[in-house]
């Protein structure tokens, strides 16, 4: 089990069969296929739930961070974004 790295559910035991799992265990019965284990899990309620993150900085937070956030939008190429961080810096 231990040099599993990718798996919807790893069953163990003779008793631990498929349906096992399925229908009584707790694992959905909708596991991830086709190499997918590696960036998804079981379906369950979290994919029906819709989330929302909120973030909150003051300018004083920002000040000390802004030149590195800036420089890592502008190495994605993403220039209106390290732009908006600049503007909230800029010497009046």
């Amino acid at each position: 089990m231990t040099r599993i790295h990718n798996a919807g559910a790893i069953f163990i035991g003779e008793g631990a069969s498929e349906p096992f799992g399925d229908y009584f265990a707790g694992p959905n019965h909708v596991l991830p296929t086709n190499g997918t284990a590696r960036f998804f899990s079981a379906l369950s309620v979290d994919d029906f739930i819709k989330k929302t993150s909120i973030i909150y900085s003051s300018q004083e937070a920002l000040a000390p961070l802004h030149a590195d956030v800036e420089a890592f939008a502008r190495a994605e190429g993403l220039t209106a974004h390290a732009n908006s961080i600049h503007v909230r810096f800029e010497e009046s």
